[in-house]
């Protein structure tokens, strides 16, 4: 038991390690305030590489996931760990009359590499552990994500002033590709039929005693699966909007003050936090029921971070907004677990995971937009705010879908009998 344990923690650790270096692309708001000031960029453009890198990461999650479950995560964590190192160096040889190798490298290349890798990272290692611990581990593993910015983001910015954009994005390029294809290495499922240390081996041998594993079919016929999407979006759009722009909103909101990567270090380190106090309370308060704090919490900071003008203000706004963000992407793989098994997380995840995408193509891109037209980011805390209190409502008729706990369906008279899956098992009982 104590080697099993062992094990668990090292692949806990090792995921965690290569969240860390692949947290590169919370590093973008300081890149982009460097582009904005440098090269002469517009806020817009300057989102565009950005934008590109979430969408295709929350995609290439889909793939990573199914990928990952079929062929093991040592494989594709190193493969992902590949390609983030060699977009970031292609994204190196752009220039700034030419967005295009910056969209390729830095948006399609890491950005593949990225979703490659952290989906990858979470699911060997709670795999390793009982449900009990599943927020806990899932929080501890994608916290490396959010806190990378605290030394990604001084690190970039010393690079900037003393290397320039172009040999920046080689340097760190060079630097991820060797750690996360090492780090990759340790990467491991537990064998089959392995019993997380804590946790009694089942004696039952009826079908009915199993828990159902839904592939990724399945998944998405219930409503839940849509209902998770949505509120993962919406939460999103308003998380990665601060992320992708917070050092230029600083400069917009505190015109003379230089916090840039100051706040972007402060953000990731509530991100981190987030993620494992989330992980946390939700194995103890409920998964639904912390999501509602964490919208409702979240959408008066949007309000409270549009009027702040001060420099405690705004560091405290950006701590917040960091904590609540980062509690989302431990909820949500933590939920994915809880309702549709562990055995095709991967893939399950992946899909659910399509909806961070989006808010962070939204998030970002809308929020350019509006400051280039406005001059101001108050109509996108507004937008945010609103989405965040719609995801809250969501969270009202979200319920676990009752388990699917046959190998064929259940005839009766020669009808079969269909489960509802709004209905949660508990509750049912």
């Amino acid at each position: 038991m104590s080697t099993s344990s062992s094990k668990g923690w090292i692949v806990t650790l090792a995921g965690t390690g290569i969240n860390l270096a692949l947290g590169v692309l919370y590093s973008w708001s300081v890149i982009a305030k460097a582009l904005t000031k440098d090269w002469g960029w517009t806020a817009s453009a300057a989102s565009k590489p950005y934008a590109v890198a979430c969408g295709v990461f929350a995609i290439m999650m889909v793939f990573a996931g199914r990928a990952q479950d079929k062929f093991g995560p040592r494989i594709v964590a190193a493969l992902g760990g590949a390609l983030t190192g060699i977009g970031l160096i292609i994204a190196s040889l752009a220039s700034k009359n030419d967005i295009t190798l910056l969209i390729i490298g830095f948006g399609v290349l890491a950005g593949t590499g990225i979703g490659l890798g952290y989906a990858s990272a979470t699911p060997p290692a709670v795999k390793w552990f009982p449900p009990a611990k599943k927020g806990l581990i899932t929080g501890i593993v994608v916290s490396g994500f959010g806190l990378a910015s605290v030394y990604i983001a001084p690190l970039t910015d010393s690079l900037l002033k003393t290397a320039k954009i172009n040999k920046t994005f080689m340097i760190l390029g060079i630097a991820f590709f060797i750690v996360s294809v090492l780090l990759a290495q340790l990467l491991k499922n537990p064998p089959a039929g392995y019993v997380p240390a804590g946790m009694p081996a089942s004696t039952s041998t009826s079908a009915s005693s199993k828990k159902h594993d839904y592939d990724w079919h399945e998944m998405m016929k219930t409503p839940q699966f849509y209902l998770l999407w949505i509120m993962f979006a919406f939460a999103s759009f308003a998380g990665l909007m601060i992320i992708g722009h917070m050092a230029k909103i600083a400069a917009k909101q505190l015109p003379g003050v230089n916090l840039g990567f100051l706040l972007v270090a402060i953000l990731a380190i509530g991100n981190a936090g987030g993620r494992i106090v989330a992980g946390m309370v939700s194995d103890k308060l409920g998964r639904t029921r912390t999501m509602l704090l964490v919208f409702l919490f979240q959408a008066v900071l949007m309000a409270v971070l549009s009027k702040a003008d001060s420099s405690p203000l705004l560091i405290i706004g950006a701590l917040l907004v960091g904590f609540n963000y980062g509690a989302n992407l431990s909820l949500f793989p933590s939920t994915t677990a809880d309702y549709f098994g562990t055995k095709n997380l991967g893939v399950n995840y992946g899909l659910v995971f399509t909806a961070w995408g989006v808010g962070g193509v939204f998030g970002s891109m809308v929020a350019g937009k509006i400051v280039d037209a406005t001059g101001s980011y108050s109509m996108a805390f507004t937008v945010a705010a609103v989405l965040c209190v719609a995801a809250s409502a969501v969270t009202f008729i979200t319920k676990a879908p009752r388990s699917l706990t046959v190998e064929k369906p259940v005839v009766m008279r020669g009808i079969p009998q269909m489960v509802n899956p709004l209905i949660d098992e508990k509750e049912s009982e």
